[in-house]
């Protein structure tokens, strides 16, 4: 217990407490980030990682007392057990029970019948402008149990986190609950009985919103709205030049005109009527198979009010507003009416995708709000049937949800890196997947899962989530004529994904270029290269990677961006890495595809053919080079 103050009396375990306002300050001084961490997982995940982040300092930097007493609050119950420097200590305990009390509150829907509460609006501080906040992220098991917590009612949610991260007995568990508000707290120790106590997963970094990861909001629409201040700036101070000139001026509402007004193709693209809607069937009968077959499908294809909101949002995004687009798209109004491809729930958030020929178009908007909107922009012009096949529909806590294409007509998900069998996905009578765990944001690479989807004509296609509203599409072999890639083909190098996401990347390619017998009967090592490559033809990604035998991943060799190199035009490659035989001698090693026709090593050493093994020094300086077999040159891939 906190020695604030000599004279105030700790009251008696199960008595109301009278607490002094210092003695709860410094208690939730030096116990801060253990009641940001409560007040964090007692939050509705449906809030998002960034509001839930911050609406869980706020709630706990408004947790002292209105007054000097804390008198006419309700009973304070004390910790019986747990943590000794917490025990028996009513500033403690009064802050914890306000932390869960006004934790409680906020997850509770907005009702007209009813005065609402303070915490159930976002907090006026603090406030972060220009970037989105979000606690690293853990492991499998920490998401899993996330998920699992999603589940549970708010008090339930509170009973499960007062046993785990505060030791508290079901009868201390029973009275916080019955003091915070609850009706009735058997019914939430009940319903958090269902849930497995892995209670040391609640101090995982997972859940610690003190240790935060920052990314910015869309800047490029910062600086647009930046500029439009401007302009507003010095619309105004010529207008009110002008109202001061002699005669009528201008007419009220000046030389502007409402959005749109003048605009028929403006109009157009924000009248919800005017949306085109393919029917179920046209995609059987077009020659195309790309997204503008695909039909207008979700149980909100009629909500006018929603459409209305999307199509407002696109075109005019206000600062609440999350906006994202992959690299090298366009993040501006409707150029027409676009096409509908889905309106409908999906987890906690109302969902609309759009399609307006040249990019795909996601807003989300929260199930009991229209605030806190996010709109997402992906460019898809030219995609074909495997790159058309699905479209990202929500992500959650670490997993997604897709839209698959009318032609899709089995879905299943396979872990590159484990090799296991593909594990079926159901989906609804939409085409939307159930949701599973993503790899975009995986802190580490012991498994990255693959979206596997077979047409009508029975060929599987892989792809995978980078982050982005399209899943980038899987291939293998030769650069110049790819096949469908299959688990094994990107077995070894699948972690190297990772070096592409949030690239708007379109395909990826796993080519397989080189195989090199070793020196001292040490096997067979394989060179494989693996190009991203994106919409927007620029900012291609390659890496050279070496796996020698017995390793179950490849180690990056090489790599370089915007390159021709291991691509359709230009396919020779070469590169090199130090390796260290079973015996001990360093060898520096060359791989270049079937093109190359020597390696030369910057000792001298020249190797005809496309494989070199030399050896070096440990810390000798080496460098390859190789002749092509047209007589041109190659240096490694840089």
């Amino acid at each position: 217990m906190l020695n604030v103050s000599s004279n105030v009396q700790s009251p008696p375990q199960d008595a109301p407490g009278i607490v002094d306002v210092e003695q709860a300050e410094a208690a939730l001084v030096e116990h801060y980030p253990r009641l940001v961490r409560l007040a964090y997982l007692v939050l509705p995940p449906s809030l998002g990682r960034n509001r839930r982040v911050l609406t869980a300092h706020s709630l706990t930097q408004r947790a002292l007392p209105r007054s000097r007493r804390s008198g006419d609050e309700a009973v304070v119950p004390v910790q019986r057990a747990g943590d000794g420097r917490r025990q028996g200590d009513p500033g403690y305990a009064y802050v914890r029970l306000r932390v869960v009390r006004t934790a409680l509150e906020a997850g509770l829907p907005l009702r007209w019948t009813a005065v609402p509460k303070r915490s159930q609006f976002p907090p006026l501080l603090p406030q972060v402008r220009g970037l989105r906040l979000f606690p690293r992220s853990g492991g499998a098991d920490e998401l899993a149990l996330d998920q699992r917590l999603s589940t549970l009612s708010g008090a339930a949610r509170a009973a499960y986190v007062l046993r785990g991260l505060e030791r508290l007995d079901d009868g201390d568990v029973r009275k916080v609950l019955d003091a915070a508000g609850v009706d009735d707290p058997g019914a939430a120790l009940a319903e958090a009985d269902g849930v497995d106590a892995r209670y040391e997963l609640l101090a995982s970094p997972e859940f610690d919103p003190c240790s935060l990861q920052a990314r910015p909001t869309d800047l490029m629409r910062r600086r647009q709205h930046m500029k439009a201040a401007g302009v507003a700036v010095a619309a105004a101070l010529v207008c009110g030049a002008l109202l001061g000139l002699p005669g009528d001026g201008w007419a009220p509402d000046g030389a502007a005109a409402p959005a749109y007004a003048k605009n028929p193709a403006g109009q157009a693209a924000l009248d919800p009527g005017k949306l085109t809607l393919v029917g179920a069937g046209e995609w059987k009968r077009s020659a195309r198979t790309d997204f503008s077959v695909w039909p207008a499908r979700g149980e909100l294809t009629g909500d006018k009010a929603l459409l209305r909101r999307a199509l407002a949002v696109w075109a005019r995004p206000g600062e609440s507003v999350q906006v994202s687009a992959t690299p090298g798209t366009a993040a501006g109004a409707p150029p027409g009416p676009a096409q509908l491809l889905f309106a409908g729930e999906a987890d906690a958030a109302r969902v609309v995708l759009l399609y307006d020929g040249l990019r795909v178009v996601r807003y989300a908007e929260p199930k009991d709000d229209t605030s806190g909107a996010a709109l997402d922009f992906a460019r898809v012009d030219g995609a074909n049937s495997a790159e058309a096949g699905a479209v990202l529909v929500n992500r959650t806590d670490g997993n997604v949800r897709y839209l698959t294409a009318p032609w899709v007509k089995g879905v299943a998900v396979r872990d590159l890196v484990k090799g296991t069998a593909a594990t079926a996905l159901e989906r609804d009578a939409d085409g939307v997947t159930e949701p599973f765990a993503s790899p975009a944001q995986a802190s580490s690479c012991t498994s990255w899962n693959a979206l596997q989807l077979r047409d009508n004509s029975g060929t599987n296609r892989l792809s995978t989530d980078l982050g982005e509203l399209v899943p980038a599409h899987l291939t293998a072999g030769r650069p110049q004529a790819p096949r469908e890639a299959t688990a094994a083909d990107w077995a070894p190098t699948a972690c190297s994904l990772s070096a592409a996401r949030s690239n708007g990347v379109r395909t990826v390619n796993a080519w397989a270029y080189a195989r090199q017998a070793l020196p001292e009967a040490n096997g067979i090592a394989q060179w494989v290269c693996t190009r991203a490559d994106t919409w927007r033809g620029g900012g291609s990604r390659m890496l050279a990677q070496f796996q020698p035998p017995g390793s179950a991943a490849a180690a990056v060799a090489a790599k370089a961006e915007d390159a021709p190199a291991c691509g359709g035009r230009e396919p020779a490659v070469l590169a090199g890495v130090r390796w260290k035989s079973r015996g001990g001698t360093w060898y520096l090693l060359g791989g270049g595809s079937k093109e190359v026709a020597s390696i030369t090593a910057s000792g001298g050493t020249k190797v005809p053919g496309n494989t070199l093994a030399a050896p070096v020094g440990r810390g000798d300086r080496a460098g390859l080079s190789g002749r092509l077999t047209d007589g041109g040159k190659i240096s490694t891939l840089r």
